[in-house]
C-alpha cells in the first residue's frame, strides 16, 4: 500500500507550530526560495526528514521527500545572516516562530541553523505544507545534542 503524501494547512498559531515540528531537520537551497511579491506568495522547497514514519514505533528506514512551504498574503519578506546571491548554499531548518504584531499582521520567523533567519510579514497566517512526489531512502538521521 502506498503512502499518502502529506498536506497540512495552518490558519493560527497552533496550527504553525504543527507544520514547524513536521519540518524540523529539513534542508532548503537558498535558489529554492522565492518571494512573488506581485501575488503576495513566499514560497520555498525542502527536503524534508520523515519523523513521522520513524516515530510511529515501527523501525522503518529514514527517508526523505520534497515537500512545498507556501505562505500566502505576504507584505514583506526580510533575510537575516542569508547571502542571497549564493544560490548553492543550502539551510538547515529548526523551527517557524510566529507572533501577532500591533497592526493585527503576524510576524513568521523561518529559523536555520547558523543564526540565519528569513522574516516574513503576512497579513494573515495562511500557511500550507504539502509534500511532493515520492519518498527516497537516507543513510543520515538528523542528530540533537542533549542539553
Amino acid at each position: 500500500m502506498k503512502a499518502k503524501n502529506l498536506k497540512l494547512i495552518a490558519r493560527s498559531k497552533d496550527d504553525l507550530s504543527v507544520i514547524s515540528a513536521h519540518l524540523q531537520d529539513s534542508i532548503a537551497n537558498l535558489q529554492d526560495i522565492a518571494h512573488l511579491s506581485k501575488n503576495k506568495i513566499f514560497l520555498m522547497q525542502l527536503n524534508r526528514f520523515m519523523w513521522e514514519d520513524v516515530e510511529k514505533g515501527v523501525f522503518r528506514k529514514n527517508k526523505r521527500i520534497r515537500t512545498i512551504l507556501k505562505i500566502e498574503n505576504v507584505l514583506e519578506v526580510y533575510a537575516k545572516n542569508i547571502i542571497q546571491s549564493n544560490k548553492s548554499k543550502f539551510l538547515d531548518f529548526l523551527a517557524i516562530e510566529c507572533n501577532q504584531m500591533p497592526d493585527n499582521s503576524y510576524e513568521m520567523k523561518i529559523i536555520f541553523a547558523g543564526d540565519s533567519v528569513l522574516k516574513i510579514i503576512s497579513e494573515i497566517v495562511e500557511v500550507t505544507l504539502d509534500d511532493q512526489g515520492e519518498a527516497w531512502e537516507t543513510k543520515n538521521r538528523p542528530k540533537h545534542k542533549a542539553i
